[in-house]
């Protein structure tokens, strides 16, 4: 009886914890900043969204992210596909090489995008030349977050190719199947739900870039000025009220792709 009054109570112990974590770290702050935003009103934070900085920062940083996130889930894929299938030397070195943005701090990553393509370097003479602007301009914006998101499609897929029944793309090729028929009809399909979950993290991850994209946007208000920036600047400029109202929209989006992809998770455990 006392051994399961002790287990009780180290159950109800850890669940108090992770309340009162969710609630302190997570929930308050979050509500905090809802609150702050709708302080002045409706009218208020609805001129506050649509003020045309914050609007074009918005719509640059959606636009870029849905750029990006299509750019991963291409080469996320085929990256998985290629660690999944093939052996080769060096293999396992890439394969932890792929975590490397989680670990890095995305200032070092901006940093690294600007010394290899900025002006002083060779890409960035070559791009100059040729009339094209990478740095302090779209390209390096998408190119950041690329490189940031590159893990999430990677990972997502991965386990899907693991778990994936060969037998399946075997009977496929018995029954006279190209190869290219037997990856649209078998495989993709397998590894579908990795793609969409995964894209959808690397565009909620992507919408919240600001250290690797800080660097290399040059913002511009209105050209290459992106949300997160603007939020900074907002603070700056001390109007936490515009930045909250950002903020908010964000945070919004956000939330609606994690509930998007737990609920994709939800249906393929049933299934």
């Amino acid at each position: 009886m006392n051994t399961l009054l002790q287990r009780r109570d180290v159950k109800w112990g850890f669940r108090s914890t992770l309340i009162l974590y969710t609630l302190l770290l997570i929930i308050l702050p979050i509500a905090g900043i809802y609150v702050q935003s709708f302080s002045g009103g409706v009218p208020v934070f609805i001129e506050s969204i649509f003020e045309p900085l914050a609007w074009k920062s918005i719509w640059l940083t959606f636009r870029l992210s849905l750029i990006a996130t299509a750019i991963n889930i291409v080469i996320g894929t085929m990256a998985a596909w290629v660690l999944h299938r093939y052996r080769f030397p060096g293999r396992t070195l890439l394969n932890s090489l792929v975590d490397l943005p989680f670990a890095l701090p995305t200032a070092v990553g901006g940093l690294m995008i600007l010394l290899l393509l900025g002006p002083n370097s060779w890409i960035g003479s070559l791009a100059h030349a040729a009339g094209i602007r990478i740095v302090f301009a779209e390209p390096a914006i998408v190119i950041a977050m690329v490189f940031v998101t590159f893990p999430f499609v990677i990972r997502a897929v991965q386990p899907l190719l693991e778990e994936a029944d060969r037998t399946q793309e075997e009977a496929a090729h018995t029954l006279g199947a190209s190869k290219l028929r037997t990856f649209f009809k078998v495989l993709l399909p397998q590894m579908g739900p990795g793609m969409i979950s995964g894209g959808m993290l690397a565009f909620s991850r992507a919408l919240a870039e600001f250290g690797a994209v800080v660097l290399v946007a040059g913002n511009i208000p209105g050209k290459t000025l992106i949300a997160s920036v603007f939020i900074f600047g907002e603070i700056e400029s001390d109007n936490p009220q515009g930045a909250a109202a950002v903020s908010v929209m964000l945070l919004t989006l956000s939330f609606l792709v994690l509930w998007i992809v737990n609920t994709l998770q939800s249906r393929r455990e049933e299934r």
